[in-house]
């Protein structure tokens, strides 16, 4: 269809039409009106098609979550402690004789054993004295022969009255003083002999060693305590010991429980989640410490592949002998609200309620409830973040296992404090 008909007038068409022909307007004009119209319809049909009537909205599905009791297990009592590993023995090697290092036999940072030679320090000198002093016992010996012969020679004489009792006694002081002499220069020897062995300067004891802080070709000098050289350090390591400190309602806690007496311990490293290194407590300090309130302790522990290392920090666990029936819970269920610790719990109509609750430590992944939660609540293990306290939700039955032990989240602003594990 043209569109420019709707345009034209008829013959006995009223003048009220437009009336462009007679009016003096072209087919050009007419032509322009039309696709000025053109774009009008299209807009009113887009606005029609967008405001046709929307679908009504559907309800909205409950959230899923699942719920479970609390597992109800009997659990071991721990305290919970923070110390540091020491060595069961630590050496400073310095020598016992002065002189020059003519050779090192061992690696740095290797694990040596009591008596293996470590340095060799220059030995002519002391060998030179060694016999300097074999010659003055020679000698000492033939003045003891000569003496106890002249003795002798003199006691045959006193029966004849052929001497005076007066050089019989100063042949017997004679003989007597070249025996001391003889037993100087002896001793003299052994000395000497000491010192000798000593320019081989040997572990005291078995162990890691240190690096050496002398090279060959130094002179070393000996002394007292500090004033000698300083060569190396070995620190005996098996056993090893774990020194901490514990506050003074621990150690009556544990004093009274009887936990003091050779009692088990286990600690964990920084990088791990179980308590894998087993030892017993073998000293506590004979007093508190009264600016700070705490006692010092130590435990002992095997270390036979050399691992543990003086310096490490550890959590150490001591067993103070109780067992309880605990109510335990998974940690992800724990909510935070501020300072309070919550659980989300569901009632029989499906509702949300929180419940505070104190919390424990964590046990093979679950965390203790010591109070706030009873032994029938239907806690949310899964689907805490959408379920919304005061709302309903679609509640289904979850199981609550226990995961490997792991340490206290970071988040729980616990202090060492009781512990516990599962009594098996």
């Amino acid at each position: 269809m043209n569109m420019l008909q709707p345009l034209q007038r008829a013959e006995n068409e009223p003048v009220a039409e437009f009336q462009f022909e007679e009016r003096g307007g072209s087919l050009a004009l007419r032509r322009r009106l039309a696709w000025v119209a053109l774009p009008l319809i299209v807009i009113a049909g887009g606005y029609a098609w967008t405001h046709r009537a929307a679908p009504a909205p559907q309800a909205a599905a409950m959230p899923v979550v699942q719920v479970s009791a609390p597992l109800q297990r009997e659990v071991t009592l721990w305290d919970d402690y923070i110390g540091r590993f020491e060595a069961s023995r630590a050496v400073d090697v310095r020598p016992r004789v002065s002189g020059q290092i003519t050779a090192i036999h061992f690696t740095d940072g290797q694990t040596v054993r009591a008596g293996q030679p470590l340095f060799t320090i220059d030995p002519r000198p002391f060998v030179a004295a060694l016999a300097e002093a074999r010659a003055g016992v020679a000698s000492a010996q033939s003045d003891v022969a000569l003496a106890q012969t002249d003795l002798d020679r003199a006691l045959r004489l006193v029966s004849a009255d052929a001497i005076s009792q007066s050089e019989v006694d100063r042949l017997k002081a004679r003989v007597q003083s070249a025996n001391a002499a003889l037993a100087a220069a002896q001793a003299r020897v052994r000395s000497r002999t000491l010192d000798v062995e000593f320019t081989t300067v040997r572990a005291p004891i078995g162990g890691r060693i240190s690096n050496r802080r002398i090279d060959a070709g130094n002179l070393v000098s000996a002394g007292e305590g500090a004033g000698a050289t300083l060569l190396t350090t070995i620190n005996a390591l098996d056993p090893i010991y774990f020194s901490f400190d514990g506050s003074e309602a621990l150690f009556l806690k544990a004093k009274r429980a009887g936990a003091l007496q050779a009692a088990p311990v286990e600690i964990k490293l920084q990088d791990e989640t179980g308590y894998r290194w087993k030892g017993r407590l073998d000293f506590t300090d004979n007093g508190l410490d009264p600016r700070s309130g705490t006692i010092r302790a130590r435990a002992v522990l095997e270390n036979k592949d050399m691992f543990l290392t003086p310096g490490m920090f550890g959590n150490m666990r001591l067993s103070n002998g109780g067992t309880v029936t605990a109510l335990l819970v998974p940690d992800t269920a724990v909510q935070t609200d501020q300072t309070r610790k919550l659980l989300l719990t569901v009632g029989k109509d499906g509702t949300v309620a929180t419940k505070p609750v104190e919390l424990g430590p964590v046990i093979e992944g679950l965390r203790v409830i010591r109070s706030g939660l009873a032994p029938d609540d239907r806690v949310i293990i899964a689907g805490t973040q959408i379920a919304a306290p005061g709302s309903k939700v679609d509640a289904k039955p979850g199981k609550i296992l226990p995961e490997a032990s792991t340490a206290p989240p970071p988040d729980s602003g616990m202090m060492p404090a009781g512990q516990a594990s599962f009594a098996r």
